[in-house]
C-alpha cells in the first residue's frame, strides 16, 4: 500500500515540480510512470530449494552437535 495524498500536498508539490525543466519533468514523468505499471508477482518455487543442504550425517546428529555447540554464559557470569 502506497502513501494517499491530499490535493492541496499534491497542489504544493506541483508547486515545485512545476519549475523544473522540461527534461528533468520528463525523467520523472518516465519514473512515475513505471511506479504504476502493474509488475508480475513472481512466484517462488519452493522445490527450487530441493537437495540445497548436502550432509552425510543424520537429523539426529546434526542436532546433538547444535545443542552440544551452544555456549551457556550465564554460568560464566562473575560477580
Amino acid at each position: 500500500m502506497g502513501l494517499a495524498l491530499t490535493n492541496k500536498t499534491i497542489d504544493k508539490y506541483f508547486g515545485f515540480l512545476s519549475r523544473l525543466d522540461n527534461g528533468s519533468k520528463k525523467k520523472l514523468i518516465i519514473k512515475l510512470t513505471e511506479s504504476i505499471e502493474t509488475k508480475e508477482d513472481r512466484k517462488f518455487n519452493l522445490r527450487s530449494l530441493y537437495g540445497a543442504w548436502e550432509d552425510s550425517r543424520d537429523s539426529d546428529e546434526i542436532n546433538r552437535e547444535i545443542r552440544e555447540s551452544r555456549i551457556d554464559n550465564r554460568s560464566n557470569a562473575d560477580f
